[in-house]
């Protein structure tokens, strides 16, 4: 089946490009114009993507991005005529998967649709080979069910976070630098800054450390990255 994209853009004559783009790509699509409606057929109708515009009426998308990432995973690309890098992070931190500066050429934003539909799949398909969850002191994460856990608690990541977590996971105090960890997160094509991974950490950061000020788990390797702290449950003490 194809992949369901919703679109929220209040611009007519643009929400009917990118539209007629994805529909030249076979996806189905819907197009919302404002951020209720997207927040309303997230909720409904589970989107595989959302492409969702900033400046909108209703609610804006930093605000939509603020609600729907309290329950829902969906990949979402944030597009936007705010091109400073404040504006950027901002977006990252609420937990954007990717984000594509106005105007913008379309091949490149079916590139990026594309690659966050990829990866999206990669990171929730399920194989023939077992997969056993990762394990570092009370943090769990399943690759299977997709799934994030804290001395037992869900903890909701967005798929960009969810990779960063994972690569970190698979190799416990090995530093991987921003470029690196970035690369898994959006893929090697993307056009991200380095300064990107830094908001994705600050984000993981209030999620899983007790104090995200002075994070045990998620350390900073300075002037290089980040890495997970070599830890392992200390029942036996």
């Amino acid at each position: 089946m194809s992949a369901f994209v919703l679109v929220a853009e209040d611009d007519a004559k643009q929400a009917e490009l990118v539209r007629r783009y994805l529909r030249r790509e076979d996806y189905s699509v819907l197009v919302v114009g404002d951020g209720r409606a997207a927040i309303d057929q997230v909720r409904s109708r589970r989107p595989d993507l959302l492409i969702l515009d900033v400046m909108m009426p209703e609610l804006d998308g930093l605000d939509v991005l603020r609600v729907l990432r309290r329950d829902y995973d969906v990949p979402i690309l944030v597009v936007t005529a705010r091109s400073a890098a404040e504006d950027k992070l901002a977006g990252f931190d609420l937990g954007a998967d990717d984000y594509l500066t106005k105007p913008y050429d379309p091949r490149e934003l079916m590139a990026r649709v594309r690659s966050l539909l990829r990866r999206a799949k990669a990171s929730g398909g399920s194989g023939a080979s077992v997969v056993l969850p990762l394990h570092v002191g009370p943090l769990s994460l399943d690759q299977v069910r997709h799934e994030v856990r804290f001395d037992g608690h869900r903890i909701e990541c967005t798929p960009a976070e969810f990779r960063i977590l994972e690569t970190l996971m698979s190799s416990p105090g090995r530093v991987f630098s921003r470029r690196q960890l970035l690369d898994e997160a959006h893929g090697p094509e993307s056009f991200v800054t380095e300064r990107t991974a830094d908001a994705h950490v600050k984000n993981l950061r209030r999620k899983i450390e007790a104090d995200p000020r002075n994070p045990v788990l998620l350390q900073t390797v300075y002037g290089v990255g980040y890495r997970i702290a070599d830890r392992t449950p200390t029942s036996d003490g």
